[in-house]
This record gives structure tokens, C-alpha cells and sequence, in this order.
């Protein structure tokens, strides 16, 4: 099952978002993100950014996650 996990953007590149997650850096296609810019959580599924999220929202994701045991 394939899940979209929340990312914050570190940086914005020609339409390529860079993210860290668990240490881990992950480059996502934001094409389909309006106006991204660094600092702003959004919804990845694999390598495609589907939406922003606010931070918070962002945040509780994440900790629903973690608490699941899922390693999204």
C-alpha cells in the first residue's frame, strides 16, 4: 500500500523540489503544486509532490505515521 507521506521543501529547482525525511534527501516532481516555495510541507506519493499542507496538518500526519509502525 502506498501511502502520500508529508515532505517540507528545503529547496525549489526548475520545477523539482528537494526534501529531507528521516535524513534521508528526496527529490519530487512539483508540477502539479501551485506556487511551491521552501519551507512549505507538501503531499508526496513516490517521487510526485500532489499538494500542499499546512504545517500542522503536516505535523499530525507525520506523528499518525510514526505511531502506525508504517516505515513510509
Amino acid at each position: 500500500m502506498c501511502i502520500a507521506v508529508p515532505l517540507k521543501l528545503k529547496k525549489v529547482e526548475k520545477g523539482w523540489g528537494f526534501c529531507t525525511s528521516d535524513g534521508v534527501e528526496k527529490k519530487v516532481s512539483l508540477s502539479l503544486v501551485r506556487d511551491p516555495k521552501a519551507g512549505d510541507y507538501i503531499l508526496a506519493k513516490g517521487e510526485l509532490a500532489i499538494s500542499k499542507v499546512g504545517e500542522k496538518e503536516a505535523l499530525e500526519i507525520l506523528e499518525l505515521i510514526k505511531g502506525s509502525g508504517c516505515s513510509c
